[in-house]
């Protein structure tokens, strides 16, 4: 079984929310699902995944401004801010944290729901313990 973990992070790097989607489901549908939890903030940060046009207008009606480099496949390129950008690796090193766990890491739950409890479970004692 393939998944993939969305998630609002903080500007430290401590999870919010969390969104679990199967592996072969497009990215568009982990950043819509997330657009009510975010918080207040000023800059958004994300991967080539989140490259979308309607993303961006949503983003920016809420007044937040996106940090995400244009896909590869983009016709006209996007401009990010590159420095801005860098601090994306809170966000990784937080998924890395949290494949500390060997239960998340190896993915022993089959239910999808259990799955998501162990995250969860293991996001609030890393994180906010």
């Amino acid at each position: 079984m393939n998944t993939k973990l969305h998630a609002v992070a903080d500007a430290n790097g401590r999870p919010l929310s969390f969104f679990l989607t199967a592996g072969q489901v497009s990215d568009y549908t982990g950043a819509a699902a997330l657009l009510d939890e975010l918080p207040k903030a000023q800059w958004l940060l994300g991967d080539r995944g989140y490259d979308a046009d309607w993303f961006r207008d949503v983003l920016t009606a809420k007044g937040i401004k996106p940090c995400i480099p244009g896909r590869k496949s983009r016709n006209a390129p996007v401009r990010h801010d590159k420095r801005r950008y860098r601090r994306r690796n809170r966000i990784e090193i937080m998924f890395g944290r949290l494949k500390d766990w060997r239960r998340v890491a190896t993915r022993y739950d089959r239910c999808p729901t259990v799955f998501f409890s162990a995250i969860a479970l293991a996001a609030t004692v890393l994180f906010w313990l």
